[in-house]
């Protein structure tokens, strides 16, 4: 089996980079603006998650998995914002090896306070340099890249048959 390497074109080579720029000015953008306050971007996702859950409580697997995370990693993430006063864990009682996080009152204080300065960045770095017409492409976009996927093996035509 031949293996052919397709090669970016120039127009998918500048668009590939123009993203990897507007991602890393975007986040740069809003992290920056959120440690201001003492807060990360993952803390800031776990908090207002959270914020959205019955509760305030999520169970440690349910975050990690929405956030794309391991469930280590969250983990240890977990943690240090236990040890800030961020959130509570505590057993889950359906998991003898998992946790709940659950949202402390200084946690939901810190949420209050940073999302219109969050909010405000993303308008910032992001959002008032789009119309709607880009914002709908961006929508698109992103259900395409939402789609099934077949592997990489199998896109470059070295999967299994």
């Amino acid at each position: 089996m031949s293996t052919t390497v397709r090669w970016l074109t120039a127009d998918e080579d500048r668009a590939w980079r123009a993203f990897l720029r507007i991602t890393v000015a975007v986040q740069t953008g809003t992290a920056r603006d959120l440690a201001e306050l003492g807060l990360s971007t993952p803390d800031y996702e776990v908090l207002s998650t959270l914020s959205e859950r019955d509760g305030n409580t999520s169970t440690l697997g349910e975050q990690a998995g929405k956030m794309g995370w391991s469930r280590s990693r969250l983990s240890r993430h977990a943690t240090r914002m236990e040890a800030r006063g961020l959130l509570r864990r505590d057993p889950d009682p359906e998991d003898g090896r998992g946790c709940l996080l659950t949202l402390t009152d200084h946690g939901l204080a810190a949420l209050e306070e940073a999302a219109p300065v969050h909010l405000a960045s993303v308008r910032h770095h992001f959002m008032d340099h789009l119309t709607p017409s880009h914002l709908s492409a961006l929508e698109d976009i992103a259900r395409r890249l939402d789609e099934p996927k077949t592997s990489l093996e199998d896109h470059q035509g070295r999967g299994k048959r």
